[in-house]
């Protein structure tokens, strides 16, 4: 072959798929279904639990068992996506959820409303990881990346606000059920679009034998985890079954490893997680999920029990924190990507929202919205928006294409995880030092429901400084693990030079229906 015709076919095959930003729009959508559904069933759960005669003592199965479903399930859904295809795995996602939640609109009784928010869970670990892989594949340029990953980062952030809304606007002037049946028209569109459009690079794919043990394994360990986090959260850390799901997950998620170390065709190969870079990442956005999930649950209670507001008026009040992540994560961290290393975005990012939270540490009584709550969620959005752009670009960038659905699955697992787990512990926290004060006051009260507001403020704001910390030492882990150079640079660390190389061999320009 002559060095022109040679040159003509590198050309070629380096110009990237023309129809990769109108994907990006039907990634987002489903992006955002997914993640408006994990915040959007708490508005509408005390109407459901009403209607369809769910005792209080189950009723947090409800959200239980979505959570255990789709935690449990990502990293098979990675390697799925991984084997199947990643457009084929994200289709087949978005009906099963379509159809799971007709299924939740739809339901009579109890055991109607728990299989749906199951088999939702399940789709969910489906589509979730096929979505952020997508991405990591067509988006190979530097630039273009960090622009597709700061539209994907403000909607993972921001989506959960926008879900309490959402959700309160359905619950107040429609019903309950259009919670579930609003998610259809989104996964019919997205689905659609996707069939038509999306175009993913041929041989990228990972067709090597599914590793049994592996699926076996790390579901029962993840689904042993969020179910030791949620009962602790209903019975309590010195629970008997509650110790002996941690005590499971601790050895299946052990021996998972060392399983994974030795087989052939591992689920989750080691070479994703001890990647400083990525491991960092994982770690950081874990405990980040942590704080912030947490605070949305305190917040909501705060605005809807002690400030008397509506559900509609408690979801807008967290509009200040949409527009927030919206920002950095779209104007902050696309723009400064390409010029500053990972670590300096997502470091800062972590102690801006930590601020945020440090306002929200002076929650008293009579706390003006405007003078505390509102430049914290401000802050809060920025930092968190901020950190989240890199950190979801970083989690599969400089990955081989054959396990870029398995890499996106880690991201969303430390996502649920840190999300189960920042519910329990904190809410923990917020309980004991409610406790506490109620027992310090007790004798000097002479309001009983006054004395109860001010015990749950006190505990909220307790809790709140726990997640402060916490945010601190996610912005501490970033700044020490995370070492790469900016993207498309040849100069920084050592791992930039391989990263380039891992870069080249993203650029799979060939498209297959």
């Amino acid at each position: 072959m002559s060095k022109t015709a040679d040159l003509s076919r590198t050309a070629d095959t380096a110009l990237p798929d023309p129809s990769r930003w109108k994907a990006l729009a039907f990634i987002a959508l489903a992006q955002l279904m997914v993640v408006l559904d994990a915040t959007i069933v708490n508005i509408a759960l005390p109407s459901a639990q009403t209607d369809l005669g769910i005792s209080d003592g189950n009723k947090q199965w409800v959200i239980t068992a979505y959570a255990l479903a789709f935690g449990g399930l990502l990293l098979f859904g990675g390697r799925i996506a991984d084997l199947w295809g990643r457009k084929r795995t994200f289709v087949v996602g978005l009906i099963g959820f379509a159809l799971a939640s007709a299924l939740g609109g739809a339901a009579q009784n109890e055991a109607m409303m728990f299989g749906s928010r199951a088999l939702q869970g399940v789709f969910g670990a489906l589509l979730a990881p096929a979505a952020l892989s997508l991405l990591a594949v067509m988006f190979t340029d530097a630039k273009e990346r960090a622009k597709a990953f700061g539209i994907y980062g403000a909607i993972a952030g921001g989506g959960g606000a926008v879900g309490l809304i959402l959700g309160g606007f359905l619950t107040e002037y429609l019903n309950w059920r259009w919670t579930f049946f609003v998610n259809i028209p989104f996964a019919v569109v997205a689905a659609v679009g996707a069939y038509f459009v999306i175009r993913e690079p041929s041989g990228t794919r990972n067709r090597a034998p599914l590793d049994i043990p592996g699926v076996v394994l790390s579901t029962l360990g993840l689904v042993a985890l969020v179910y030791g986090f949620t009962r602790a959260e209903s019975a309590g850390w010195s629970d008997a079954l509650t110790v002996s799901m941690f005590i499971a997950a601790a050895v299946l998620l052990l021996a998972f490893v060392v399983t994974e170390a030795r087989v052939k065709s591992p689920l989750l190969p080691l070479r994703v997680l001890t990647e400083r870079n990525r491991g960092g990442v994982y770690l950081s956005l874990g405990l980040a999920i942590i704080a912030m999930f947490g605070l949305f649950l305190f917040l909501t209670y705060y605005l809807q029990v002690v400030k008397g507001y509506s559900p509609v008026k408690t979801g807008f009040a967290f509009l200040p924190m949409i527009a927030g992540m919206i920002t950095g994560s779209t104007q902050i961290g696309t723009r400064l990507m390409t010029r500053v290393p990972p670590r300096l975005l997502m470091g800062p990012g972590f102690l801006v929202a930590a601020v945020g939270m440090l306002l929200l540490t002076q929650l008293d009584l009579n706390t003006s919205y405007a003078a505390v709550i509102l430049p914290g969620m401000l802050l809060l959005g920025l930092g968190m928006g901020t950190a989240f752009m890199p950190a979801m670009s970083l989690a599969t960038h400089g990955i081989e294409p054959r396990d870029a659905g398995v890499a996106s699955a880690m991201v969303n697992t430390s996502q649920q995880v840190g999300g189960a787990i920042g519910t329990a512990l904190l809410n923990t926290i917020a309980a004991s030092a409610t406790t506490a004060y109620v027992a310090d006051h007790a004798a000097r009260a002479t309001d009983p429901k006054l004395l109860e507001l001010q015990a749950m403020v006190s505990g909220f704001a307790s809790a709140i400084w726990w997640a402060v910390g916490i945010l601190v030492a996610a912005a501490a882990i970033a700044i020490a693990l995370i070492n790469t150079g900016r993207p498309g640079t040849g100069s920084g660390t050592p791992e930039s030079a391989s990263e380039a190389g891992a870069e080249e061999e993203f650029r799979i320009p060939v498209v297959a229906h």
